[in-house]
């Protein structure tokens, strides 16, 4: 059988001591994505969008034209979800539903209540800017910056909001960037209220400079969710099977990267056969049912997870890992470009994680892996145990307090800021 998963990069460190304990639940089943019937493409929010939404703009049924939030809270926020990251915010931190439950529909709505506030949250292809009511005061939009034609895309929303913040059809704006990979995010400077524009908050992925937790605050890339990667639960044979595998690394190798470095170090002694490896030359964006398959089956039978730098440290399968309790190894470098503020934090990169405890395992190069491995075969399997509890807890954990964090913050700026 192939063992060929997605593309993506990692972490590994000391975990911290956490007391409290892992609730023990099914796995959540996993349903392979259909093959959309609105099309000959399937709508896929990171890549598709652009071409989706005008292709699919006069074809939005009425009915959701005029979506209204029910229940009484103090505060409502709708999120717009116009990037894959919104789907890890959604159902992931949020762990809210979609309805519907099938990823290509054109629309897809759903509600959660966290402290004072009520959320609701809209995707899909038929979210298009001035086809859909607007009937609250605070928006979160959720965009992607990564590369120019999606910065062209994110600009088009954000003109849209700033004319509705004009016309006072809106009071409060905050966006969620999937920022540049080397942290070359300029353009979005001009709509930041700091500098005259009206997106008073900006919550922004990988180690941008901007980080100051006042206005600019850091958020996590998460999993693949463009690649369907799905929300999972922590069961007993998670955490009590017994993991074949030491290690594992699925991904792309690119010359002269420290990937090319790791697969040299995994050649040498036999170390490869210790751990799941399968490698490929060329990145592949979509995934198959059977390379997602194997890929969570890599993350399922193996205690460590190993996770080279890409275009930036942060990378999918760093949470990935997490997600099925293998101890995430992590290549704590900083990449080239823009990221990191040494001014502000001595964590960089990966300061978020690092300031909320990640228990990886961190290491410089990658010739320090046969020593971690050796320590490895020195586990007992009830100390391994201990540690994927430890891992799922902290990551369970990790994620409650990014939303109350983000409640918490959009709380006190938004209501402090109430006109009337």
């Amino acid at each position: 059988m192939s063992k060929t998963p997605p593309q993506c990069a990692g972490l590994l460190g000391d975990a911290a001591g956490l007391s409290a304990s892992i609730s023990i639940l099914e796995p959540r089943a996993f349903s392979p994505r259909e093959q959309s019937t609105l099309g000959s493409e399937e709508w896929n929010p990171w890549e598709g969008d652009e071409k989706n939404e005008q292709q699919h703009r006069f074809k939005t049924s009425l009915q959701i034209l005029n979506k209204s939030m029910k229940g009484k809270t103090d505060f409502r926020v709708q999120i717009w979800g116009k990037a894959a990251i919104g789907l890890y915010l959604w159902e992931h931190i949020f762990e809210g539903i979609l309805d519907p439950t099938d990823v290509t529909a054109q629309w897809r709505e759903g509600n959660s209540i966290v402290g004072r506030t009520h959320y609701s949250f809209i995707t899909g292809p038929a979210v298009v800017p001035g086809y859909f009511s607007v009937d609250v005061n605070n928006v979160v939009l959720i965009l992607n910056g990564r590369e120019k034609a999606k910065v062209f895309y994110a600009t088009q929303w954000l003109l849209y909001v700033q004319n509705l913040v004009q016309t006072q059809k809106l009071q409060h704006v905050a966006v969620v960037l999937l920022g540049n990979e080397h942290c070359n995010n300029e353009w979005i400077n001009q709509f930041l209220k700091r500098n005259g524009g009206f997106v008073e908050l900006l919550f922004i992925i990988y180690d941008s400079p901007w980080i100051n937790d006042m206005d600019v605050f850091q958020w996590p890339l998460g999993v693949a969710t463009y690649r369907n990667f799905p929300v999972v639960e922590a069961s007993w044979s998670m955490l009590y099977n017994e993991r074949p595998y030491l290690c594992n690394f699925l991904g792309t190798i690119y010359e002269n990267s420290s990937r090319q470095a790791l697969m040299n170090i995994l050649k040498q002694g036999g170390i490869d056969k210790l751990c799941w490896v399968s490698v490929r030359e060329q990145w592949q964006p979509q995934e198959t049912n059977e390379s997602l398959k194997n890929y969570q089956e890599a993350l399922l039978q193996s205690d460590l997870t190993l996770c080279p730098v890409g275009v930036n440290t942060e990378c999918y399968r760093i949470y990935e890992a997490c997600s099925y309790g293998s101890v995430p190894v992590v290549e704590d470098v900083m990449t080239a470009g823009s990221c990191g503020n040494t001014s502000v934090s001595q964590n960089a990169p990966l300061q978020l994680l690092k300031s909320m405890g990640a228990p990886f395992i961190f290491i410089e190069n990658w010739t320090e892996l046969p020593a971690v491995l050796e320590k490895e075969k020195t586990m007992t399997s009830q100390e391994k145990i201990q540690r994927r509890k430890m891992l799922l807890h902290w990551y369970q954990h990790f994620k409650t307090e990014l939303k109350t964090k983000f409640t918490n913050i959009l709380e006190s700026s938004f209501l402090i800021n109430n006109k009337g």
